[in-house]
């Protein structure tokens, strides 16, 4: 499916890192490209339960889009400046692109939401 359509790199849960390996050795088996995986922490609540559409979490206000993107690039420890938290979307993107740091999560499952994201 992902060669079928060009994917070339794929973002996903951290909950799927174990089948990444599986995915990889089918993708060599059958000959066909592989994508470069990046993994992110899930977001949990409290009692460590994963937030998602299918748990009917809250999902991010789209009334304020510049202030969701610069909450998500925080929770993920990317630490946009907090001057950047009204900026236009294109611009807190821009920053996002230039400073995008994968390390901050290296080995990190699971992040807790803030409060205003779980019900």
């Amino acid at each position: 499916d992902d060669a079928a359509q060009h994917i070339t790199d794929v973002v996903r849960g951290a909950d799927l890192l174990d089948s990444t390996a599986r995915q990889i050795l089918l993708q060599r088996a059958l000959g066909l490209p592989t994508p470069r995986y990046g993994h992110l922490p899930l977001a949990i609540d409290q009692a460590g339960r994963k937030l998602s559409k299918s748990t009917q979490s809250l999902a991010v206000d789209l009334a304020k889009p510049n202030v969701g993107l610069w909450e998500a690039l925080a929770f993920l420890q990317q630490t946009p400046p907090q001057t950047l938290r009204t900026a236009p979307v294109g611009e807190i993107w821009e920053w996002a692109k230039a400073n995008w740091t994968p390390q901050r999560l290296q080995g990190i499952k699971s992040l807790t939401a803030p409060a205003p994201y779980i019900s």
